[in-house]
């Protein structure tokens, strides 16, 4: 497996730093500043939601414990960032 192989894995921490770095947690890569889009967090959490329950039953138990872990994080993270405004 090449180091530039997308897995479904791959996939998942994609999705939560672009979640993480909506929630103004980690960097903006082109202006190196947080930058806060909590409706657009919102909107990744929910994709991961829905691509959760469509992918119910075709993960191996380490990939669903992993996008159980990364939806608690990410759900928590939105709610700690939107009590801040």
């Amino acid at each position: 497996m090449s180091e530039n192989t997308i897995n479904f894995t791959t996939f998942l921490f994609s999705l939560a730093g672009a979640t993480q770095m909506s929630l103004g947690l980690i960097p903006n890569p082109q202006t190196n500043k947080p930058e806060k889009n909590l409706s657009a967090a919102k909107e990744t959490i929910g994709l991961l939601e829905v691509l959760k329950e469509k992918t119910k039953g075709n993960l191996t138990k380490e990939e669903e414990g992993l996008f159980d872990n990364i939806l608690f994080q990410l759900r928590m993270s939105y709610m700690e960032e939107s009590k801040k405004g």
